[in-house]
């Protein structure tokens, strides 16, 4: 049973699966217009059935509530040289550079049917991100003083998880494939290791949709689904036009 898109429907399965939903290159507003219905959908539900976007967005910046515009280190204009736009954002964790090639990771899930409170559930994305490394033969691991994943040459995934009426949303930012140059053009955190990508560590190519499959199997496993559905598109997903510069 794939997730409403006009009531709020009400069940009582308790085997009710994770929705998976590849969406491509989304931007911003788009994305988030699309959790926050979903977190209205779920939340009116009295079952475990949870969904999972995965895209990656045009080239910006979005500020948390940890992060601040001093901890970007471009004037204006230079971002708007790289056309990198600056959007605040209700999601936890600081600043983050969003481009072609990182995988945004977004679950919506009803944490308290799930029996999660946030800090475990924040464990459990972290852990799905370093199983998902390992598997790809990159060493990766969470650090105690910062929200993430690192590895020996610095940050892969940052997190930045928000939540409404008991269901999780925003989620993790994994660099598969994006330009490093840009990807620091933020401060770095507490540790002051620098962003890094899971190609740049391997020293080859990493394909985007090799890590999707991966994600999805380590994330259901570790949020506690048995099954997991796939769809391309969601219904209610709207794009806005803009045009973007990849680099070659």
């Amino acid at each position: 049973m794939a997730v409403s898109t006009t009531t709020r429907l009400v069940s009582a399965d308790t085997s009710a699966p994770l929705e998976v939903h590849l969406l491509g290159l989304v931007d911003y507003p788009s994305a988030v217009f699309l959790q926050e219905r979903l977190v209205y959908d779920i939340s009116g539900r009295d079952d475990r059935l949870g969904a999972l976007l995965l895209c990656e967005h045009p080239p910006l910046i979005t500020v948390g509530r940890e992060g601040s515009r001093a901890d970007i280190l471009a004037d204006e204009r230079e971002l708007a040289s790289r056309q990198l736009d600056v959007r605040w954002t209700n999601r936890g964790g600081g600043c983050c550079v969003h481009l072609p090639g990182q995988l945004a990771i977004y679950p919506i899930i009803p944490l308290n049917r799930l029996s999660l409170g946030l800090a475990e559930y924040r464990r459990r994305l972290e852990e799905a991100a370093v199983a998902v490394c390992q598997e790809l033969r990159i060493p990766a691991w969470r650090e105690t003083t910062e929200p993430g994943i690192w590895s020996r040459c610095g940050q892969l995934a940052q997190l930045g998880v928000a939540v409404r009426s008991q269901v999780a949303f925003h989620g993790l930012f994994l660099n598969v494939c994006p330009p490093l140059d840009e990807l620091r053009l933020i401060r770095p955190g507490v540790t002051g290791r620098p962003a890094v990508s899971l190609a740049s560590v391997r020293n080859r190519p990493i394909a985007m949709h090799k890590v999707r499959e991966s994600l999805i199997r380590h994330l259901a496993d570790h949020l506690g689904y048995s099954r997991h559905h796939l769809y391309t598109g969601h219904p209610l997903l709207r794009r806005t036009r803009k045009r973007i510069h990849v680099s070659t």
